[in-house]
């Protein structure tokens, strides 16, 4: 029987909190198992997934079998991803350090390039939900990704006022890491990306005339 009213609200709060739980449980688990390097991105992307389903309305999915399977299905693409940026990263990382350290004529491009990092983090926050909720190629990720930061600003807002205050709780409880840094994050960036996801599906309905049960099962 489900519980209506403020009973069941707080049932489904407490629900919320324990599967966040378990969620951030099981990618801090299987990141460790494979050393981190190996493993941080195919736990990510299977935390994503099931964070993406359960936003999506599909709250009773087995969580421990839905996120393994996303593991093990994209364990290969997502490392593909996560040594791309990893790459690009380092670059942007170097870049900096050179343009502080170096000084002279390079201080003029410092805050250019601090814009450009900021972006490059920005499109990282979206390079996780465009990967779950669109069957791209990595390329077509981030390429994607990018484009999708740039033009929607309100998404892109939500995602730097959620990360925020996500960031201050776990500084100011240190004790909630453990159980809710990973899922919680999750769930702001794949909440905040769906105000871009449905802007862009709204204009191919509009321009291609897809019916909104066909987007949906692309999208499932």
């Amino acid at each position: 029987m489900q519980m209506k009213g403020a009973i069941g609200g707080f049932y489904k709060l407490c629900d919320w909190i324990m599967k966040l739980a378990f969620i951030n449980l099981l990618w801090m688990v299987f990141s460790i198992f494979g050393l981190v390097v190996f493993s941080f991105f195919p736990a990510t992307i299977a935390m994503f997934v099931v964070i993406r389903k359960m936003l999506m309305g599909d709250f009773d999915i087995p969580v421990f079998k839905t996120f393994l399977e996303s593991f093990k299905k994209d364990f290969f693409k997502s490392n593909l991803l996560g040594l791309i940026l990893f790459i690009l990263g380092y670059f942007l990382y170097v870049d900096i350090h050179l343009i502080r350290t170096t000084g002279g004529l390079l201080n003029l491009i410092y805050y250019p390039a601090l814009i450009i990092c900021l972006g490059f983090v920005l499109t990282v926050c979206y390079a996780f939900p465009t990967f779950v909720h669109y069957d791209f190629k990595v390329h077509q990720v981030l390429k994607s990704s990018f484009i999708i930061m740039l033009l929607n600003p309100l998404s892109t807002i939500l995602i730097v006022i959620g990360g925020s205050a996500v960031y201050l709780l776990m500084t100011t409880v240190p004790g909630l890491i453990p159980l809710f840094s990973g899922s919680t994050l999750a769930v702001v960036i794949m909440w905040s990306s769906f105000f871009a996801f449905s802007r862009i599906e709204r204009a191919e309905r509009a321009a291609l005339g897809i019916s909104d049960t066909a987007v949906v099962k692309r999208n499932k």
